[in-house]
């Protein structure tokens, strides 16, 4: 029986290895474009596959963190290409981060209060969750701009190597929380009508090829977001527009399962399993990122600049406090969700235009 969620994926490889070894042309970038957007959504279904065997929050930390180490790969890659011209990259990717999954939420909760007015999620889980963003994203992205130990936005070594133990500590500690020592903070309230409670779950065999192909689906997205990369450096530059566009055309990609698969969440009333995905997300992506980033940084001397601009931080701080007040009561509609998209749209037209 044709399965295009497997057959797919290994399409898609097949054409990132073409992409890798021929030159690339209109046709070759617009084919990597649509194989592409076909593997997100293959991973959007393996990893629901995934999600269904393993149950809550298990199946979101493993998207979380699958998306997360591929994305670590490509900023990697990409600083060590190209030196001292990628040394706000890293930067530009984690603040893309955090902003597309405040915009992931706000269209989730818009999104679910349009069609089922009201949603319901656990303020228990979120409320820790929330304050472990906040605090990393402050130390990452906001404290460098006021210390003195090294000119400009960035950190001294020993500074970075403290916030990025600092990071990884954090990120450790919340998934011990959220897996371990209160993972019913985390699991939706029963709901008799949803379907997805009394369906029967994956057998194991169908859950490890699901995990594999998602794996795969992972690869392939990251794969042809990189190869082109040319090309959407190209258009940024012909655009006009700053080179911070890059990272944010590079978190979209990277983020785009996870996106879609907390905006299917959310319209099936399932919010409590969106925010998993978007809060886990944006902590993974700071938390695992950054300790790698800035051992690359300390062993192979790569410039690192961590520190945002004025305009961004108050991007950033306004974004946060929206969220805690948004989802702070544990009932959400769709003012707070119009809100959110509100903010985020300024973030991508002030990145065009700052």
């Amino acid at each position: 029986m044709f399965d295009w969620t497997r057959l797919v994926p290994l399409a898609a490889a097949g054409l990132l290895i073409a992409a890798l070894s021929l030159p690339m042309n209109a046709l070759l970038v617009v084919a990597c474009a649509l194989m592409l957007f076909a593997s997100v959504l293959a991973a959007v279904h393996h990893a629901e596959v995934v999600a269904h065997r393993v149950g809550e929050p298990f199946g979101t930390l493993v998207l979380a963190l699958s998306v997360t180490a591929i994305e670590l790969a490509l900023i990697l890659s990409m600083m060590l290409a190209g030196g001292p011209d990628k040394a706000s990259l890293a930067r530009d990717t984690i603040f893309a981060t955090v902003m597309i999954i405040s915009g992931v939420i706000g269209v989730c909760v818009l999104l679910g209060g349009l069609r089922h007015r009201e949603q319901f999620i656990r303020i228990e889980g979120a409320g820790p969750a929330l304050s472990a963003l906040a605090t990393l994203s402050t130390l990452v992205l906001i404290m460098p701009v006021f210390t003195k130990s090294a000119p400009g936005a960035s950190y001294s070594p020993s500074q970075l190597l403290f916030v990025g133990a600092s990071s990884l500590v954090v990120w450790g500690v919340f998934v011990f929380f959220q897996t371990v020592r209160h993972r019913d903070y985390f699991l939706p309230v029963a709901d008799p009508s949803d379907e997805a409670v009394h369906a029967t779950p994956p057998s194991t065999g169908e859950a490890w090829t699901s995990f594999v192909f998602l794996l795969i689906s992972l690869v392939v997205v990251v794969g042809l977001a990189k190869a082109l990369s040319p090309a959407i450096e190209a258009a940024v530059a012909a655009a006009g527009a700053p080179a911070a566009v890059v990272g944010i055309v590079i978190a979209m990609v990277v983020l785009m399962p996870e996106g879609w698969s907390a905006i299917r969440a959310a319209l099936a009333d399932r919010l409590q399993t969106s925010m998993n995905l978007a809060l886990g997300s944006a902590l993974a992506s700071i938390g695992l990122t950054v300790p790698a980033v800035v051992l690359a940084s300390v062993l192979l001397d790569l410039p690192l600049t961590l520190g945002l601009e004025p305009k961004d931080m108050v991007l950033l701080a306004l974004s946060l406090l929206v969220g805690a007040i948004g989802l702070g009561a544990g009932r959400t509609n769709m003012m707070q969700g119009a809100v959110q998209v509100v903010i985020f749209a300024a973030f991508l037209f002030l990145a065009l235009v700052p």
